[in-house]
Order: C-alpha cells, then sequence, then structure tokens
C-alpha cells in the first residue's frame, strides 16, 4: 500500500519508551471498566419501563453492528492512538485531529462535570454529609479527579490495578443487587408494571438515545493503547464481544431491577441506582444500613476507577495526536521514559477537568440538574467524534480489501458498510438531540418544558453546550497548526508500513 500520510519522527521515538504490559485480561476489565457506565442508570430508568425497551432495542440495531465493524478495525489497524491513526489514515491529519480532541476532551470534561458531583453526592447521601458549595464540596471534587489522574500518570503496570479492581467491582455491584433485588420482590412485592407500560413512545425514543449511545460507546477506545498490548489481533476483537455481551447485560437488567422496586418519578440521574440499593438491602434487617454504606463507597471506589480508565485509554489517543503533529507541539507528545505514560497530557486532563468543575459549579440548580446538563455536554462532545469515526473505519475496509484481517465481518464490503451507515445514523441523530434538546420534539408536536426537564434554563444550556463546542474546533485548529514543525520531520516508513512493521515484531516476539 502507498500513501502520503506518514507518521513522525518525533512518534516513532516516543512510542519507543511504551511498555507491552496488557493481556487478554486487563483489557477485558479496563474496557469494562470504563464503557460499562451504570452512573447513567437511574438517569435512563428516569424514562419508565419504555427504558428496558429502547435499551433492548439499541442492542440489537445499534450495539451489534457497532461492535462488529470495531473488532474488525481495531483488530486490522492497531497502533497506539488508535482511533486517531484511523481518521488520520481515512482521511488526513486535520480530521484525525479533530475526531481526537472530541474523543479526548469528554473525558476530563466527564469527570470534573458529572462523575466528580455525583460521587460527591453519593458521599454526601449515603455516607457523609457534603454541604453543596462548601470547602469539604470543593476538596472531595478536586481529590476525587487528580485520583484519577495519578492512576493515568502511573506506569500501566502498576496502574492498571484501578480500572481492572473497577471492572471486578461494577459486575460484582450489578450482581449483588440484582439478587437481593430478586429476594426483596419475593418478600414484598414489586412496583405494579404492565406490558402496556414498555410500549415504546417518540419522547422517550428521543430523551433515551443520547444516553443509550453514550453507555453502549467506547469499546474500540483500548485501542489507543494497542502498541501495549501483548497480542492485539487476538485479544481486541474477544474483549469487545466478552464486554459488549456483559455490558448489555448489565444496562437491560439493573434497569429492570430499578423501575420494579422504585416509583417511576422517585428515580433521578444523580442518586436513583444507591436509592434502590438502598430500597432492596432492607431485606439485610439491621445490617442493611452498614451494607447501604459499603455499597455506597464501592460505588465511590468505581467511579473512580472509570475516570482513571478512560484517562488512560483517552489521553493515549491524545498524546499521539500530539506526537504526530496534530495537536500543539512535541510537548504534549512526550511519553515518560521511566513510566512509559504521558504525562504531560495526563495533566492537561486534570487541569481541563478542574477547570470544567468550576465552571459547572457556577450554574445554578441542584446537583442533578448540573449532573445532566455535563453528562450532556459529555455526551454530545463523544458522539461527535464517530461521526468521523465510523466512515473511517468504512474507508478502510474499502481502501486496503487486501490485509490480513485476524477477524472480518462476513457479507463483503457492501454488507460492511450498511453496519456503518446504521451505526452512523444512530450516532447522527443522537448528536443533534445531545446538543438540541426539544427541537424535535417541537418538530414533531411534543411538548417539551425545557426548564422542568433539565432544571436550568435554555439559555445557558445551550450556550455552555454550543459554546464548548466552538472552544474544542478553535482549539483544535491552533493544536493543528502550531504541530507544523513536528510534521515536517518525517521517518522513511509510511503508516501502513509502520503497522505491518509492528505485526512483525509481535509475530517475532510470540515465536
Amino acid at each position: 500500500m502507498t500513501s502520503p500520510e506518514q507518521t513522525t519522527a518525533f512518534a516513532q521515538e516516543q512510542k519507543q519508551h511504551l511498555r507491552k504490559t496488557l493481556g487478554r485480561f486487563d483489557i477485558v476489565l479496563i474496557v469494562m471498566s470504563a464503557v460499562l457506565s451504570i452512573e447513567v442508570l437511574a438517569q435512563t430508568a428516569g424514562f419508565g419501563a419504555e427504558t428496558f425497551t429502547w435499551t433492548l432495542v439499541l442492542a440489537v440495531l445499534f450495539l451489534v453492528p457497532y461492535a462488529l465493524i470495531f473488532a474488525e478495525t481495531g483488530s486490522t489497524f492497531i497502533g497506539e492512538g488508535g482511533a486517531y491513526l484511523w481518521v488520520r489514515q481515512a482521511f488526513g491529519r486535520p480530521a484525525g485531529a479533530i475526531a481526537s480532541i472530541l474523543s479526548w476532551v469528554t473525558q476530563p470534561v466527564w469527570v470534573g462535570g458529572s462523575m466528580a458531583f455525583l460521587a460527591t453526592e453519593t458521599w454526601n447521601q449515603f455516607i457523609s454529609p457534603l454541604a453543596t458549595g462548601s470547602v469539604g464540596d470543593w476538596i472531595f471534587k478536586i481529590v476525587f479527579i487528580w485520583i484519577t489522574v495519578l492512576a493515568a500518570i502511573l506506569s500501566l503496570a502498576k496502574a492498571k490495578w484501578l480500572p481492572t479492581m473497577g471492572g471486578l467491582l461494577k459486575i460484582i455491584f450489578v450482581a449483588f443487587f440484582l439478587i437481593t433485588t430478586v429476594i426483596y420482590a419475593a418478600q414484598n412485592g414489586v412496583q405494579p408494571l404492565s406490558f402496556a407500560d414498555f410500549s415504546p413512545t417518540l419522547s422517550g425514543f428521543l430523551g433515551l438515545v443520547p444516553l443509550l449511545l453514550f453507555s453502549y460507546l467506547g469499546f474500540e477506545a483500548s485501542n489507543a493503547a494497542s502498541d501495549e498490548m501483548k497480542n492485539p489481533k487476538r485479544d481486541i476483537p474477544v474483549s469487545i464481544a466478552r464486554s459488549g455481551i456483559v455490558s448489555a447485560l448489565c444496562y437491560l437488567l439493573p434497569v429492570l431491577a430499578m423501575l420494579l422496586v422504585l416509583p417511576q418519578e422517585t428515580i433521578t440521574g444523580i442518586g436513583g441506582l444507591l436509592d434502590a440499593v438502598q430500597t432492596v438491602f432492607t431485606v439485610y434487617g439491621p445490617a442493611g444500613d452498614a451494607m447501604v454504606t459499603l455499597a455506597a463507597i464501592m460505588f465511590v471506589v468505581i467511579l473512580a476507577s472509570q475516570g482513571a480508565a478512560w484517562m488512560i485509554m483517552s489521553d493515549r489517543m491524545q498524546a499521539l495526536t500530539a506526537a504526530d503533529g496534530s495537536f500543539f507541539g512535541g510537548f504534549f507528545g512526550k511519553i515518560s521514559r521511566s513510566l512509559g505514560t504521558p504525562v504531560n497530557v495526563n495533566l492537561l486532563s486534570g487541569t481541563v477537568a478542574t477547570l470544567f468543575l468550576i465552571a459547572a459549579m457556577q450554574l445554578s440548580g441542584d446537583a442533578g440538574a448540573l449532573f445532566g446538563v455535563v453528562l450532556t455536554i459529555s455526551i454530545s462532545t463523544f458522539l461527535l467524534s464517530y461521526l468521523l469515526i465510523i466512515p473511517a473505519a468504512v474507508k478502510l475496509r474499502w481502501q486496503y480489501p487486501d490485509l490480513e484481517r485476524p477477524f472480518k465481518v462476513g457479507g463483503g464490503n457492501v454488507w460492511f458498510t450498511m453496519l456503518g451507515a446504521v451505526a452512523f445514523l444512530w450516532v447522527l441523530l443522537g448528536s443533534w438531540v445531545a446538543i438540541f434538546p426539544g427541537t424535535l420534539e417541537r418538530l414533531f408536536g411534543l411538548e417539551y418544558d425545557f426548564i422542568e426537564i433539565w432544571g436550568v434554563p435554555q439559555g445557558p444550556f445551550t450556550a455552555l453546550t454550543v459554546g464548548t463546542l466552538v472552544f474544542l474546533a478553535a482549539l483544535a485548529l491552533v493544536g493543528y497548526v502550531r504541530g507544523r514543525r513536528i510534521r515536517e520531520a518525517k521517518p522513511n516508513l509510511e503508516t501502513h508500513a509502520l503497522m505491518v512493521s509492528i505485526d512483525e515484531n509481535l509475530d517475532t516476539e510470540r515465536a
């Protein structure tokens, strides 16, 4: 294959500091820790029983085609940087820079603007009171952010225990909650639900699509650290399949459990899951309160591990973007010789998360409203990145038909393109609804009270959402222009040749 796209000498130099430390077990649990977003379960369950219906529909009509596409792409086009490399190879560096910054910034915004709020509110409600806006409230949120950053800074061999532990804790947490819910239902009965309650509605569909897409996306993110995997070609498709199946079950069953034990009007995004836990844990009698406290501590640790997992993966992609001359210069592209991690980008993520925390704290409204607003901003940036990543995967299938594919979707290029089109249209719909909520509802004649739904006025909401996207577009443009010096220093290997050389080295090591 010949291509005008080349890697840079600086990227080649920095990638020599990476170390192969991730096996299949690590990859599966890190992906589970990052992608299984149990913190949004209550936000979705607030739409009632139709949440279960739409979660199942998207699992079949979106998750399956999306997982097939990236099981093939991720195991074929390996290399540190993941999705950035795919978009760059398909559409050029500027497009890769935009996709990378949209995907990367989602994580510090999510950690600083939503997860820190959820962790603090969990601590406040179930463990020890923390008054909103107090010194303790600020300290807790800031410490939470920088714990996730520290985990990303430490060498992967040492730091991977936090996200892998988080992946295990999520499965244990959900499993114990479901078992307890069955016991509770046997003793106390459940909320009256009929088949009619599960009937899908247009308003529920438009409200749930962005949330569910956000929950299902990200299984290919581990590719950002593929040069640190022992056998990425073998392990990436397996990790996507396993984590995808487990995640779908861990969304469907807890949502159903919450609906069975809590009235719909009491389910809130900021505390609904723990409220359900508190309700069903009454079956343990006097020990119930202590078990709820333990579950709350476990939940806070899960949130920290999820933030750490995303920081580890997204920061590596952004560091490779910088080392490749698409995000400012060499400063953000440096990989620590001693740690094998992108420390400068890690610190940048922590700074962005802290700044977004400060910005979110200035919004009027309660903690639940702030959680929903910042969640939507995170959703919008994340979904928009896939409007480039999915077409890139499709183009690479057509552009390089002769490449060996450890996992290949059957049906030929046309079928692969159809799967990509389905996934793309879902993401396009979700992106619009996340950025401009209420517009499609009003178009179809549905009533939409913005303040009642979001808890904040539409003006500040739109200003924060659109303002964030405009700022990111400007940052990506400036970063690309400033990376010119790095881009000019190119080695002789083209991107595809580099990938082939990596594959040959891996085969030699295994032999």
